[in-house]
């Protein structure tokens, strides 16, 4: 009999584990080649995946809402449609919820029973886990608090999801701080909001909440702030993305040492060649054409020139990247925002990047993209000027060194240098700005790249033909 394990796939370089959203088979089910077995998240795309084979679904290892790391095995699948199906197998691995497993969830106790067990816990479970004899005392006292430290929730019988329990191991919430967090969820549950509301207020104090330096360089826990509500005020709960966002901005704020430059630009004869050739290439290509295939193609040869843009930073190394892949962000009808990223953008001619970059936000705005359509970034573009806004300070986008922003180009009065002498003309101009990590860039290489994009944008060819 063939198994085939199916491991949860890396979504990008960064993605260490993602959530199993929904799983859209059962075991025992028979399945085609790419026919969609779960929908995963992870903190930079929702998306379905395809099974890479034919059979019966056997084995379903993780439920819904378990956060996964990557690699590990999920599903098991007979490619010749044989086996038993097991709905829930003794080895699944610690993510099944209070439905798959009923016997393991325990009922609801009096507040002072819980208190009894949590200051008494089972010797046998004690036994079996720390591999001791049980002893009275201090040193009694001691291996309980070992134990409850190594094994969140594995004395006082409360139930934690996968993923509660994972944001516990990271952020070293102890068995007796879990314990003590008030569930807003069904019986008392604790629910991932709960778990980020008491880190939230545990950063507070002076020596809590701290994240660990490893995994976080740079990252401490921010006190909350009081919020006096007003009458009229409405609460509107962040969605998942939203958080997401929230989290990475915080986060590379911490990381990079944030610097922002800026340059005026002169993309007259970009205007004018764009004013008489998008017509005609809508008709042609069945494409709108904006400015950003423009602002792509600068940027690339600028990367090029100056690799040292082109990059990212691990510990005390500098990691220069051979590729040239360039993200831009995407606004959602949701409001939040999705970076898609165009591979190789240096070897496209600039029809190329208009044809890659409208197909990549059509996919984003109808929730199509790809995992692979959104990473492996190594720089990234947010374009202000779609909202009509003169200029921004980007944040960057971890783990890139540097994030470009380009403006609205409005039409302004210049002096303009002629061979007869200086003379005031209506230009079309724009601010370009560039945010970077002055860890590893310097002013020098900040400035001169910024520039080196302006000047490209400003020598575009209003002749050129496309």
């Amino acid at each position: 009999m063939a198994n085939f394990n199916l491991v949860m796939p890396k979504l990008g370089e960064s993605v260490q584990e993602a959530t199993i959203i929904r799983w859209a088979v059962k075991p025992g089910d028979m399945i085609e080649e790419d026919d969609v077995l779960l929908e995963i998240a992870t903190d930079k795309v929702d998306s379905e995946i395809p099974s890479p084979v034919a059979g019966k679904v056997l084995k379903v290892l993780f439920a819904e809402n378990a956060l996964v790391p990557v690699g590990e095995v999920i599903a098991i699948i007979n490619t010749e449609g044989e086996g038993e199906a097991e709905a829930a197998p003794s080895e699944t691995k610690a993510a099944e919820t209070p439905e798959e497993k009923p016997e393991e969830t325990p009922k609801k106790k009096p507040a002072d029973a819980i208190a009894k067990e949590a200051k008494e816990p089972d010797a046998s479970a004690e036994l079996k886990s720390s591999g001791t004899q049980p002893a009275d005392g201090p040193e009694s006292e001691k291996q309980e608090t070992a134990m409850e430290e190594e094994e969140p929730g594995s004395e006082s019988g409360r139930f934690y999801s996968p993923l509660v329990m994972s944001i516990a191991q990271k952020e070293k919430i102890s068995t007796k701080e879990l314990d003590s967090i008030k569930g807003t969820g069904e019986s008392g549950r604790v629910r991932k909001q709960d778990v980020l509301k008491y880190l939230d207020e545990r950063g507070k104090k002076p020596a809590a909440g701290k994240l660990e330096q490893a995994e976080q360089p740079g990252k401490t826990a921010m006190p909350k702030v009081s919020i006096n509500l007003q009458p009229g005020d409405e609460v509107v709960q962040m969605d998942r993305m939203r958080k997401i966002i929230a989290d990475h901005m915080v986060m590379s704020k911490h990381t990079s040492a944030h610097v922002t430059n800026f340059v005026e630009a002169d993309v007259t004869g970009l205007a004018i060649w764009r004013e008489k050739t998008k017509d005609e290439f809508i008709k042609r290509e069945k494409l709108k054409l904006t400015f950003m295939p423009a602002f792509l193609e600068a940027t690339a040869k600028a990367l090029k020139e100056y690799p040292g843009v082109n990059a990212s930073v691990d510990g005390d190394k500098i990691i220069l990247r051979k590729n040239i892949n360039i993200g831009f962000a995407v606004a959602l009808k949701s409001g939040n925002l999705i970076v898609p990223v165009i591979k190789n953008a240096d070897q496209k001619s600039l029809i190329g990047l208009a044809v890659e970059m409208n197909r990549l936000t059509e996919a984003a705005r109808n929730n199509q993209l790809s995992p692979d359509d959104i990473q492996g970034g190594t720089f990234t573009i947010s374009n202000f000027g779609t909202f009509r806004n003169t200029t921004g300070t980007p944040i960057i986008n971890q783990p890139q060194v540097a994030i470009l922003a380009t403006g609205n180009i409005e039409k302004k009065p210049a002096v303009i240098e002629t061979p007869s002498g200086d003379v005031i003309a209506i230009r079309h101009k724009m601010i370009l700005s560039l945010s970077y990590d002055h860890r590893v860039v310097d002013g020098a290489l900040g400035g001169i790249f910024l520039r080196r994009i302006a000047d490209l944008l400003e020598e575009f060819d209003m002749n050129r033909q496309v």
